[in-house]
């Protein structure tokens, strides 16, 4: 089994891309991403392993908290044509 770091500039870039898609403003944006990633970097601190799947619904419920609609592209962005 290999584990793959969590790359929160990756992350945060993936997020604003789907942010600028949406028609969010930047500086709104930014706030979203910054609070929904303290969020998800607090709730991962006492875990040692944690699956991509469980690392992408656990970002959608953050980001639910601040931008619905970004939260729900980011959970579906590879269904969405």
């Amino acid at each position: 089994m290999t584990s793959t770091p969590l790359d929160l500039k990756k992350l945060k870039a993936e997020l604003k891309i789907h942010a600028h898609a949406l028609g969010i403003p930047t500086g709104a944006a930014d706030d979203f991403i910054k609070r929904a990633i303290q969020d998800v970097t607090k709730a991962l601190k006492p875990k040692k392993i944690i699956t991509d799947q469980d690392l992408k619904r656990l970002v959608t419920k953050e980001l639910k908290k601040y931008h619905k609609d970004l939260a729900y592209v980011y959970e579906n962005h590879d269904k969405i044509i």
